[in-house]
């Protein structure tokens, strides 16, 4: 196969590469590593051998069978059909196609059923849902199979991988006492503190990041269920947390929760309070896996659970959510 990875010396496009290595990297002959134009001529390592950053133009020209996007809405909304219109599949990590009905959002182990019913074979573009939605909807979806999910209050924890590398280098810089070298990813200070403000403010009071939570999740699960977010920058590398609280139109056994949950492809149970067992993003760093425990009964409302939910956001929240769409395209040959 032949296979560009657009941003690829981004922090989203790094995991991609290690993420594409681990999982399809004997299939893929030819590489494409794409970046601005500040980085052509660097190299990126795959396979054990560096491979040379090209740009943008040389990609296209090139016609691969895929291309994995993490380069920004804009990058996107001006390449990416260039792509698909050269014959290319591209997956695409940024905000800019998930909305569009004609579009697919996907997220395997929910809804990945909908890639058999569209015809890829002359390019097309597929979105990749925002991090802190897919690990939600990943939790929720076999809930809503059995019971219906009819209202969902989520507060998210988002780590500062989520902004990028700015981000992290002022979180460092902050909390080894020293000046933040460059332009400040944050206002704010990050180390020691939460900020109530993940992306721009829009018009109605929430923030972007909250708003993409109700949308995607209807879009990938059900238009009918209700969604309301608050999404919280906190100083954490290692990945998203989330507090999600869930109205179902029938109600539940907990036991009868837990092994839905423990059943479902892609989810991992740690729910053993007790003994202190319960998901972190110190944990589910470095994990593909989403990662789901502190399953309660809201003893507030009727059919209502409390849950919290954790996932590396830089796998299983873009690369790893990206590969596994590629996989399905693309499935290994029979032996």
């Amino acid at each position: 196969m032949k296979i560009a990875v657009v941003g690829a010396t981004g922090m989203v496009g790094g995991v991609m590469l290690q993420v594409l290595e681990e999982r399809m990297g004997r299939r893929v002959g030819t590489l494409l590593p794409v970046a601005s134009a500040r980085s052509i001529g660097k190299t990126v390592r795959f396979m054990g051998r560096e491979v040379p950053v090209v740009g943008l133009e040389e990609a296209v020209h090139a016609r691969p069978d895929l291309a994995l996007f993490s380069a920004g809405g804009g990058t996107s909304l001006e390449w990416a059909p260039r792509f698909a219109e050269a014959g290319s599949i591209v997956i695409d990590n940024s905000s800019a196609w998930r909305m569009d009905p004609d579009k697919l959002l996907i997220v395997p182990e929910v809804n990945g059923h909908l890639l058999a019913g569209k015809d890829f074979s002359k390019g097309g573009i597929i979105a990749n849902p925002n991090c802190s939605t897919i690990q939600m909807a990943m939790a929720l979806a076999p809930l809503h199979a059995r019971y219906t999910v009819q209202r969902v209050v989520v507060s998210t924890y988002q780590s500062v991988t989520g902004t990028g590398m700015k981000a992290v280098q002022q979180l460092h810089d902050e909390r080894g006492g020293k000046e933040v070298a460059g332009e400040r990813a944050y206002p704010f200070r990050i180390e020691g503190n939460v900020l109530a403000r993940c992306d721009v403010f829009l018009d109605n009071g929430y923030t972007k990041e909250e708003m993409k939570l109700v949308w995607e999740t209807g879009k990938i699960l059900d238009p009918a269920i209700r969604v309301t977010a608050t999404a919280v920058r906190v100083p954490v590398t290692g990945g998203h947390s989330e507090a999600v609280n869930v109205q179902f139109a029938r109600d539940f056994h907990l036991h009868e929760v837990q092994e839905l949950l423990a059943a479902a492809p892609g989810i991992v149970v740690e729910d053993d309070p007790a003994n202190d067992v319960y998901p972190m993003p110190l944990h589910a760093q470095g994990k593909d896996a989403v990662f789901v425990g502190r399953l309660r009964r809201d003893e507030s409302l009727p059919n209502t659970l409390n849950m919290w939910v954790v996932a590396d956001n830089l796998r299983k929240g873009a690369a790893t959510n990206a590969v596994q769409i590629a996989e399905a395209l693309f499935p290994p040959p029979v032996a």
